[in-house]
């Protein structure tokens, strides 16, 4: 743990006191999003002291020419960069004056933020003293609109506590920002106009190279004591800024209060030459609903969102925070609304990894959106993968690849490959499996069969034929090999047969094979279709089964577990408990050459093949690799504690289970990679969602049915959750001596609870024996 200033609460994010080093920090952890946008918690007014700036539109990127010290042939031309877009927040405010900001007042009071996680809104509220000796009391409540998601509103108040005052506010709209994260400081942006009438103001920008078309906009009403003041305001405009000018002298006690709505629309959604158009559109609609009301809204979406996807625990505040934390930001990040659009690693809080897609989503993410959400969600992330095959071919092409081999890249805008660390970019193909392994986890989720003949096995052929050239036949061995490899431990580079990477590509091809006999049975018209596209061959197949048939795979006979890689035993065996805590995390103390030379883990990587495939092995074969690879994890990947969390609770080792459900949970509130005022870890935290329903509530699917083996830890008097599966929905609760199952709707449903049949009846509560 690296912070400890969050106020523990069931429903609420809370920091009290000004202190001028958690700006950025509390930047992140106060972010908003809608699924189309989002916003770092940045102070509407000036603020001088140490800050990240950071407003974020979903699918807006600029492909940032790539910076290396030494290139290699197949590195991609360019690594995307989430922009920081235009800023539609600012209000700039002036009393007797004075500019207000934080940084320069004599005295700041009674400060305290608030992210209400259970309504989507978050306000900020304390009590200055100005360096002319001005006292006044803010409150400022945002929130950015569910239903209306190309918007936002702020309500700003200012009361006037020591003095008459003669207030400004000054609403604005700047392009002329800069990205936190950039390779060479490029433009990223052009502004192409900047216009206001009346209330209204506009600044069109495009992104350069990409030419994403943007319309930032605002409107501003001014309010003294409640009451509309109508005064239309000044105006001062240049290349990238307008602002409006309010202002009003106020008695002792009187509150001035500036209503703004603001926020994108995008030539994504919209004609490039109508963005003007559709933003008075909207902002026609927001000011006709009005603020209280858009709030309202807000509540009644949130409170829809939570019916399905809350998780509650009851006896264990901070964990109840931690989980209602995590999901709350991957709904604000992703809801399905646009297969477009995917689920960055830092969602809309931050620029650190750029590209919006990592293997994460089909790994992680997935679980929990189909889970907790209808099918269309999930379906629309993996179509957002069938759109990118030609691209992932593409990619697979560029390194030598041939007949319609593909592989998915490693970060990715719009399916090019645009990382460009050698080390992932060419070694860290895992990745491809993640890709299967959600179509395959799809349809045993869903049982919706239809998204594989008419879209996925396309990419599971494309994926067969990436790991059958991928693979070398070694005579020494007799057994296929995959060479320079880089596994989920990033700690571990150009090592030779990865446990993790060889048993997916065996899986994988597999599969395919399945799953090309499956659609041949029974939907020949599919299946015409895509061997037509494909060019595939029986030739061909047949040499596919042969790599799955005699793939390798590292053992080491006298510990009796299968080796991380070839030469994971000869190195120095030293535990992580032996470390010095001063030199941890390791990734920011030692070099990289020492950690790679280390035995230290920093995530699930052979124990990640245990947890995907899980009902290949047995209880004890899971407990002896458990045994043996956890004590060298460092869990310095925010992916790491969510596994090892479901693999602990399934060994019945509660207090460790605890101890990493509780890491994940609060990864980014407490701060554990002393990283948070970069953005947040979106994508691990749908991990966290894993680590209650698959580690806890022991949540499978076993010969077609949901199974669970339910847990409790000992510091919880309760949790519960609900799943939706095959469009059931199942409420789940789990206290010290029984487990509830409700089932909701009008037919039955049969599930096992330990390894027994249990027959759940709609409407009345079935209870079971906790193990």
């Amino acid at each position: 743990m690296n912070q400890d200033y969050i106020k523990p609460d069931n429903w609420s994010i809370i920091e009290e006191g000004f202190e001028k080093e958690r700006v950025k920090s509390s930047e992140s952890l106060f972010s908003l999003g809608n699924g189309a946008m989002g916003q770092r918690a940045n102070f509407e007014e000036k603020y001088t002291g140490p800050t990240f700036q950071g407003s974020y539109i979903g699918g807006v990127y600029y492909p940032d020419k790539t910076r290396v010290g030494w290139w290699k042939n197949g590195y991609p031309e360019y690594f995307a960069k989430v922009l920081n877009a235009p800023n539609w927040i600012g209000i700039n405010v002036l009393i007797n004056g004075e500019t207000l900001d934080l940084n320069t007042c004599k005295n700041v009071q009674d400060f305290r933020r608030e992210l209400n996680m259970q309504e989507g809104w978050y306000t900020r509220s304390f009590k200055a003293t100005l360096p002319n000796d001005t006292i006044i009391e803010v409150k400022i409540t945002r929130f950015l609109s569910l239903d209306h998601d190309e918007v936002g509103a702020i309500k700003y108040q200012i009361k006037a506590i020591n003095q008459d005052s003669a207030m400004a506010f000054h609403p604005y709209l700047d392009s002329g920002i800069t990205n936190e994260d950039t390779n060479w400081d490029d433009q990223f942006w052009n502004t192409t106009g900047v216009t206001t009438y009346g209330s209204q103001a506009f600044i069109e920008a495009h992104t350069m190279k990409t030419n994403f078309a943007t319309c930032t906009f605002m409107e501003s009403k001014l309010f003294h004591n409640n009451e509309l003041v109508l005064e239309k305001p000044l105006e001062a405009l240049s290349e990238t800024t307008v602002v409006h000018q309010f202002k009003k002298d106020i008695k002792k006690g009187d509150t001035l209060t500036l209503i703004k709505f603001g926020g994108y629309t995008v030539s994504t959604n919209h004609k490039p030459n109508e963005l003007i158009l559709a933003a008075k559109k909207v902002l026609q609609k927001v000011t006709e609903i009005g603020f209280e009301a858009l709030l309202e809204q807000q509540r009644i979406s949130w409170s829809k969102i939570w019916e399905m996807s809350d998780i509650t625990i009851e006896g264990d505040v901070k964990a109840q925070q931690g989980i209602r934390f995590n999901i709350f930001h991957l709904n604000q990040t992703y809801l399905g609304r646009d297969s477009r659009l995917n689920i960055g690693p830092k969602g809309f809080t931050g620029e650190k990894y750029g590209g919006s897609t990592y293997w994460d989503t089909e790994a992680y993410c997935i679980p929990f959106y189909m889970a907790t959400k209808n099918k269309k969600v999930a379906r629309n992330l993996l179509t957002y993968r069938y759109n990118h095959l030609e691209k992932a071919i593409e990619n697979a092409r560029k390194l030598g690849f041939v007949n319609g081999a593909a592989l998915y890249p490693m970060v990715t805008m719009n399916g090019e490959e645009c990382h460009n660390e050698w080390e992932i970019t060419f070694e860290e193909i895992h990745r491809n499996g993640a890709i299967a392994f959600a179509i395959y986890n799809y349809y045993r989720f869903t049982s919706d069969y239809t998204y594989i003949p008419e879209m996925g096995l396309e990419v599971l052929i494309g994926i067969a034929r990436f790991w059958h050239q991928r693979a070398t036949f070694s005579t020494q061995k007799n057994k296929y090999v995959i060479l320079g490899v880089t596994g989920p431990n990033e700690y571990e580079n150009n090592v030779n047969n990865n446990f993790y990477t060889n048993y997916i590509a065996k899986w994988c091809i597999n599969y395919a094979l399945q799953e090309l006999q499956k659609v041949k049975d029974g939907y020949p018209d599919d299946y015409h279709r895509i061997i037509g596209v494909t060019k595939l061959s029986e030739n061909e197949t047949e040499a596919w089964a042969k790599v799955a048939k005699k793939m390798y795979f590292p053992f080491d006979e006298k510990l009796g577990i299968y080796l991380q890689q070839d030469g994971f035993l000869d190195k120095e065996l030293i535990p992580v408990k032996k470390l010095n805590q001063k030199e941890r995390p390791i990734n920011q103390k030692w070099s990289w050459d020492r950690i790679l030379r280390s035995p230290y883990i920093k995530q699930a990587d052979t124990l990640q093949g245990f947890y995907f495939f899980e009902d290949h092995f047995t209880t004890e074969e899971l407990e002896k690799h458990f045994d043996f690879y956890e004590p060298f994890t460092v869990h310095e990947s925010s992916l790491s504690p969510c596994v090892h969390s479901i693999q602990a609770a399934k060994l019945n080792r509660m207090d460790q289970a605890y101890a990493f459900y509780l890491r994940t949970s609060r990864l980014d509130l407490d701060d554990y990679n002393k990283e948070v005022k970069e953005g947040l870890h979106i994508t691990s935290m749908a991990g966290t969602w894993m680590s209650i329903v698959e580690g806890f509530g022991g949540m499978r699917i076993l010969e077609d049915k949901l199974s669970f083996t339910p847990r409790i830890p000992k510091q919880w008097k309760s949790y519960s959750f609900k799943v939706n599966f095959r469009n059931r929905i199942l409420k789940v609760k789990v206290t010290e001596n029984e487990t509830t199952f409700d089932l909701e709707g009008t037919d039955e449903m049969s599930i096992r609870v330990n390894g027994k049949r249990v027959v759940l009846t709609a409407g009345r509560k079935t209870y079971s024996l906790v193990n």
